[in-house]
């Protein structure tokens, strides 16, 4: 802490450069005040002044911390993601890639594993990762780092991403499939890999996210630069308000035939007090702080856009599997049909699954286990005969001693058994649609060409899901559920959920046509995704979050990867982005009524010189022009360091409706900014009139 406190401090310094300062026009206009007080205090030290020089040396000291505490704000929040992209860059480090030809690797897939590994090896040629070009392959072993970003083509491996993603548990990679993406700078743990490069040499994916955790590197929003083009219009009029005082006081002191009261130095200070120099100050290290606080959920935003847009997103398109259900599907029942014996279905239900791995198949075996303690059993013995489910057949099961189980999808089933003269009755077909419409998945078991009954397949919904979604609904948001199911299963899914919609047998177009017709009505729409199908999709959706451990495709597709491949993550991140734009709502509130008060404070005493009836408006009774004049600055300055902490914080925020939203940030911070200025002002001016100093 210490540390990024002293690079703050040194970074708002070197901010001083007016290449930097410009970048920011509110505070330009204090950094161009701060310089004329010192060329004023300079001319004070020749006798050529209209204040005196203590009090413009202390106008002049006061303008400059202003200005060193709004980069300071800048760089503390800059500050996080420069650590960040320190401990990136620790693990990019160049290392000696093994080439392979395109030849080799084709021999190497026709070969065991063994014998492949060893083919590699010897075909392997040296080239250092910075040379790499995008198409070429190469080996990467047990042990090794990857040298660059790229697609696995041939192998499947451990590995280990901790220093992407911060989780200490590896993954497995392999070739084909939504899990082929490799990423440059993780460690190979067991096996061995063929990748082919995806990016050119230094826009790996490690370089991106070292250049989005920078804050240099990232661009402000549109919503962003609309509120500093109102900044700007505001520190104008109030510019010109400034100066027709100056002129109002002359014209007025000339008629009494004395010099103006309203001296430069005054007209400087309060110029910089009127001007919105609060929010104008915090502005960037609000923007900066919202993609801090994505990073520090494992999201790298490559478009400061996407976050902003997560603030306003009132649709969610979320994947089933993994999102909303855990995932694997347990089985729930054993319902037999056509008067046969339960135990009887659960047996040879269980026979036909016991050399089926998946999860489903294995909770089969446990459920016929718990109900009826049927266990310690094998196919290992003779005249067994393992038949494993295929994309054709659609079922599996078991041969022996004559008999034959099978177990698969209720068509699947049937087609099997009229295909043997057997009947697949009226009320199979009832018991299997039923089990739909509640939301499972019917898996129908038949033997020797008779059906017995049907297995409860249920997707298990994820604990605390329903109130997940509540808290969207109250947000305004609706949520939508995109699925390969069919209709009838998928509806009874949202409905446990808790959606509001629901799109099954979800096809690449259909997504596609769902996230265009959302937007032509005019909503924001996000969504994730993993695979090379969800790229259209992810390239449509105003927020899409593509899964680190997704193709290459869905990450250039997406505009945000989530380090940890959580689809549940979208939720998290639509929260940071609204709490981003409430926090930069809440802080713009409270300095436009912080800049309203202090108008109202200090102007009736600047006055009080020119027209004594004045001092009826000086409510707060304080003690001089120029005692209210330097309290008025110093706490303009003190409140920016107050505030920081808040603008790098976040606002707390809460799941309600956006006109009960409004009316809180109105109160809170639009009555706190008008009555903090009040109270801190006199508090300061006490101080000061009691030192002495004006």
């Amino acid at each position: 802490m210490k540390t990024t406190t002293v690079r703050a401090l040194r970074d708002a310094v070197a901010k001083l450069n007016p290449r930097a300062q410009v970048s920011n026009p509110v505070m330009f206009m204090v950094y161009l005040s701060a310089l004329l007080t010192t060329v004023l205090f300079v001319l004070s030290l020749f006798g050529i002044a209209d204040s005196p020089s203590g009090y413009i040396a202390a106008i002049c000291l006061v303008l400059w911390a202003t200005v060193l505490f709004g980069n300071f704000a800048e760089a503390v929040a800059e500050g996080r993601g420069k650590a960040q992209a320190d401990s990136l860059r620790a693990a990019k480090r160049e290392v000696e890639a093994a080439v392979v030809a395109e030849a080799d690797v084709a021999r190497a897939a026709e070969a065991d594993p063994a014998e492949a590994a060893a083919l590699l090896a010897a075909a392997a040629r040296p080239v250092a990762s910075t040379k790499l070009a995008r198409g070429q392959l190469y080996v990467v072993r047990a042990g090794e780092q990857v040298p660059a970003d790229g697609e696995i083509v041939l192998g499947a491996a451990s590995v280990d991403e901790s220093a992407i993603t911060g989780e200490s548990a590896p993954v497995v990679r392999e070739s084909g499939g939504d899990r082929s993406a490799l990423t440059g700078g993780t460690l190979v743990l067991s096996d061995w890999l063929v990748a082919r490069v995806a990016t050119e040499a230094g826009h790996s994916f490690l370089d991106q996210m070292i250049a989005m955790v920078e804050s240099s590197a990232r661009s402000k929003t549109p919503n962003e630069r609309a509120l500093e083009l109102l900044l700007i219009a505001l520190t104008l009029v109030f510019l010109a308000v400034t100066w027709t005082l100056y002129g109002f006081g002359a014209f007025s002191a000339a008629g009494e035939g004395r010099p103006n009261p309203l001296g430069i130095t005054s007209l400087v200070a309060l110029f910089v007090c009127l001007a919105p120099t609060t929010i104008g100050a915090l502005l960037s290290a609000i923007g900066i702080a919202g993609m801090s606080r994505l990073n520090e959920a494992n999201v790298l935003a490559t478009s400061g856009r996407a976050v902003e847009a997560a603030g306003d997103v009132d649709v969610l398109l979320l994947d089933k599997t993994g999102t909303i259900t855990l995932g694997n599907r347990q089985a729930a029942a054993f319902i037999p049909v056509d008067g046969a014996d339960e135990r009887d279905l659960a047996d040879a239900a269980q026979l036909a699954s016991l050399a089926d791995e998946t999860p489903e198949g294995r909770s089969v075996v446990v459920l016929a286990k718990e109900r009826f303690g049927i266990r310690e059993r094998t196919l290992s013995g003779a005249g067994f005969t393992v038949v494993p489910f295929t994309a054709a057949t659609r079922m599996s099961g078991v041969d022996f001693d004559g008999h034959e189980i099978r177990k698969g999808a209720a068509d699947a089933v049937r087609a099997y058994v009229e295909g043997r003269g057997g009947t697949y009755s009226a009320e199979c077909a009832r018991v299997a649609d039923e089990v739909a419409r509640e939301g499972g998945t019917p898996l129908v078991v038949a033997r020797d060409g008779r059906v017995l009954g049907v297995i409860h397949l249920k997707d298990v919904i994820k604990s605390g899901i329903r109130e997940n979604f509540a808290d969207l609904h109250a947000m305004g948001i609706r949520t939508v559920m995109v699925t390969g199911d069919n209709p009838l299963t998928a509806a009874a899914i949202a409905a446990e959920a808790g959606l509001d919609d629901f799109i099954a047998e979800a096809t690449p177009e259909a997504k596609l046509q769902a996230i265009r017709r959302y937007q032509a009505e005019g909503h924001l729409v996000a969504m994730t995704g993993d695979g090379t199908n969800d790229a259209p999709a992810l390239a449509q959706a105003d927020v899409a979050v593509a899964m680190n451990s997704g193709t290459q495709a869905a990450k250039e597709a997406g505009n945000m990867v989530d380090l940890d491949s959580s689809p549940t993550k979208l939720i998290e991140i639509v929260r940071i982005g609204k709490q981003m734009l409430m926090t930069r709502g809440s802080l713009t509130t409270f300095s436009i009524a912080n800049d309203l008060a202090k108008y109202f404070a200090v102007v009736p005493a600047l006055l009080v010189p020119l027209y004594p009836g004045l001092e009826a408006l000086n409510i707060m009774h304080l003690s001089s022009p120029a005692s209210a004049m330097l309290a008025a600055i110093i706490y303009n300055a003190l409140i920016i360091v107050a505030l920081i902490p808040l603008a790098l914080r976040g606002v707390k925020y809460r799941e309600a409706a956006p006109s009960a939203l409004l009316a809180r940030n109105l109160a809170v911070y639009g009555l706190g900014g008008v009555a903090v200025p009040f109270v801190a002002i006199k508090a300061i001016d006490v101080l000061l009139a009691a030192a002495g100093v004006a």
